[in-house]
């Protein structure tokens, strides 16, 4: 094995200095200056650098490529599997991110400990010790036969011991501790996590063992570590929702084995992340009372339409510039659209504070969302509650039209199965026959949308 040099290359322009400087001397920027690695004969590339997969390069006409579908093994709960795509490939890397105290290792060591009874499986902790992940097992009631646990943070003696003990799947818990003993930084560094990475990369498509990674996040909720970390893997995870709340959502932004922002649903008890097969049931937990500022939408998320509540408070407000808040919503699109509302409307919001929620902590990404919020808007400025059994969902333009989103039939058959009785949609997702019990009712305007919220 030829010898490795030490370099310092900057993560802006690419530059490669001998040493340590606060400032590239090439492009000017600061502490960009990260430790890296050469081979000294010049010709071979670092396991980090290249050949992350571990293959031999080939040539190949599309037509001689297999395009055999990729054989999947399920990991024992429903919506982990839903997010992954139907199950856990054999190679894959998928990393798994969330705030502290979310779920993440809960969740990871319940699957291993229930893939282990079937095949063998191996948990990696450089942040616990063996006996903490044995109480924890223990207070969860998880069968612990089988499932071998391993406290090392040299991704060298890991991947060592992971070739004599060839598990199915492992879990690296978490790649912020772990080093590569090739480098002098400390672990956590982006040299270190983005080298260790590519070495368990290599291993996993070598092995055909699947791996789990755990990362941590920065306090702006994206993943700590270099970004080329989830350019490596061939998932990412994300885990959403509160620390001292009672769910947790599971969001896949990345996968090269299925569809993304696909989203899994638990809830967090004594005994553990427990599945929710009927998200909308959860999040439409309402009272009986109508009250104002409160409407139901459909949202789309991943392959399955959910059903979830929008509430709004509008107050006078009492400074210069009146505040616009929003839980769940983007705040931009809100003050898009309160300006719609005012032109095409005629309801000025100006000398108003908006606030905006999404029940249950969910994220609402999608345009769909529109003409709910103002809905909402409009029940809780006028403080007239809209009817109990009404579905909201639309987009809506800034010339004040209403325009359709896609999966508008799955999203009534969703609210006729959940026994809604009006909806409110753009004309273009208005079914030719309404699903039994739904009242469809389709606008084009936003004005029109307006005058039937209180029919």
């Amino acid at each position: 094995m030829a010898k490795a040099k030490r370099l310092y290359g900057c993560t802006e322009c690419g530059a490669t200095f001998p040493k340590w400087a606060g400032q590239c001397a090439d492009c000017g920027a600061w502490n960009t200056l990260v430790e890296t690695m050469i081979e000294s004969g010049g010709a071979a590339a670092p396991s980090g650098r290249a050949g992350w997969t571990g293959q031999q390069a080939q040539i190949k006409t599309l037509a001689e490529v297999s395009v055999e579908e990729i054989p999947r093994f399920t990991t024992s709960s429903t919506e982990l599997d839903r997010v992954l795509g139907g199950g856990l490939v054999d190679g894959s890397v998928v990393l798994i991110g969330g705030d502290p105290g979310i779920g993440k290792s809960t969740i990871l060591l319940q699957t291993l400990c229930n893939i282990a009874v079937g095949m063998p499986a191996l948990y990696v902790t450089g942040e616990e010790s063996q006996q903490q992940v044995a109480m924890r097992s223990r207070r969860l009631g998880l069968p612990q036969d089988q499932l071998k646990v391993m406290t090392e943070t040299c991704i060298e003696t890991i991947i060592a011991t992971a070739r004599v003990e060839k598990p199915r799947v492992m879990v690296i818990d978490s790649i912020q501790t772990i080093f590569t003993e090739q480098l002098q930084s400390a672990p956590g560094g982006v040299a270190q996590v983005r080298e260790s990475t590519a070495l368990l990369v290599r291993y996993a498509k070598q092995s055909g063992t699947a791996i789990f990674l755990v990362g941590h996040v920065t306090k702006e909720g994206s993943l700590a570590g270099p970004r080329v970390l989830e350019h490596m893997v061939d998932t990412v995870l994300y885990f959403e929702g509160e620390s001292d709340g009672r769910l947790r959502l599971l969001r896949a932004v990345k996968n090269r084995f299925g569809a993304v922002n696909e989203l899994g649903v638990f809830g967090m008890t004594d005994r553990g992340l427990k599945e929710v097969s009927n998200p909308s049931a959860i999040f439409l937990n309402r009272t009986q009372e109508e009250v104002p500022g409160s409407v139901v939408m459909a949202t789309w998320e991943g392959t399955r339409p959910m059903l979830v509540e929008v509430q709004a408070l509008v107050d006078d407000s009492h400074l210069a510039n009146p505040r616009r808040v929003t839980l769940g919503l983007d705040q931009n699109r809100l003050a898009m659209l309160l300006a719609v509302l005012h032109r095409h409307g005629g309801i000025p919001t100006h000398d108003q504070d908006v606030f905006l929620n999404v029940v249950g902590g969910v994220k609402v990404l999608e345009t769909a969302s529109d003409l709910a919020l103002l809905a909402a808007v409009m029940s809780s400025l006028r403080n007239r509650p809209l009817a109990h059994g009404l579905l909201v969902f639309g987009e809506i333009g800034l010339s004040g039209e209403v325009r359709p989103v896609p999966s508008g039939q799955e999203r009534l058959k969703e609210a006729a199965k959940h026994g809604f009785k009006r909806a409110i949609v753009p004309k273009g997702n208005a079914p030719k026959e309404p699903p039994a019990g739904l009242q469809v009712i389709a606008v084009t305007r936003l004005e029109q949308a307006l005058d039937a919220l209180f029919e």
